[in-house]
């Protein structure tokens, strides 16, 4: 009788077999769900310590720079905000000129010292912009379209003093910006007198494409 009884039941896994298994995969998946915290937090702690270097170099980049330029930084003929070297137009040009003023050329002169020792211990190259008010050029001045061009003709003239003041023509170049970029209200001539300068910005070189020319 007990032998036809047993005989109708399959025999089952045990439970503790399948609590087991249960175990195993549970364990797996808590395994690589904590390599992948550990990864993240590697990567997370691998990019924080990039930002720091970046900030301590750019904190090293401007003290080197404001320690160049200490004697025209005391002297209030320039000023340095993040990193730009600021000039206002008034102490370099007329109104309405790109024509060098003596006063202007002295203190680029003074300048050229300083940034080109600046330059020979850093991978980097001088961007000169040249700003403008939004006033129209004033219509007896046929030489300029519009501020466009006068900022350019400014920007050119300070790169090539610098150039003449012994920076190398490689390691300088010139930007306008027309009116695009103000610093103060227009709506004012002691607005428009901080818009209209000129600013010096030591940007990282670019890298060379080393293909040449070809024919």
């Amino acid at each position: 009788m007990n032998d036809d009884i047993d005989g109708g039941v399959e025999p089952t896994t045990p439970i503790w077999a399948a609590f087991s298994d249960l175990m195993s995969v549970l364990l797996g998946a808590f395994v690589l769900i904590l390599v992948g915290v550990i990864g993240v937090q590697l990567e997370l702690s691998a990019r924080l310590d990039d930002a720091v270097k970046q900030r301590q170099m750019e904190a090293q980049r401007r003290k080197t720079l404001e320690q160049a330029l200490a004697g025209p930084l005391a002297a209030g003929r320039v000023t340095l905000v993040n990193g730009r070297i600021g000039i206002s137009g008034n102490v370099l040009f007329a109104l309405n000129s790109d024509q060098l003023q003596p006063q202007g050329r002295d203190l680029l002169k003074s300048l050229a010292g300083p940034l080109s020792a600046y330059l020979r211990s850093h991978d980097e190259i001088l961007m000169v912009s040249g700003f403008a008010d939004d006033q129209q050029v004033r219509s007896s001045n046929r030489r300029f379209a519009d501020n466009w061009e006068l900022s350019a003709q400014r920007a050119l003239t300070v790169t090539r003093s610098f150039i003449d003041a012994g920076i190398p023509a490689s390691s300088v170049f010139a930007a306008a910006f027309g009116s695009e970029q103000p610093v103060s209200s227009n709506a004012d001539s002691e607005g428009r007198a901080k818009n209209r300068r000129v600013e010096i910005a030591a940007v990282p070189r670019p890298a060379s494409s080393g293909g040449g020319n070809r024919e």
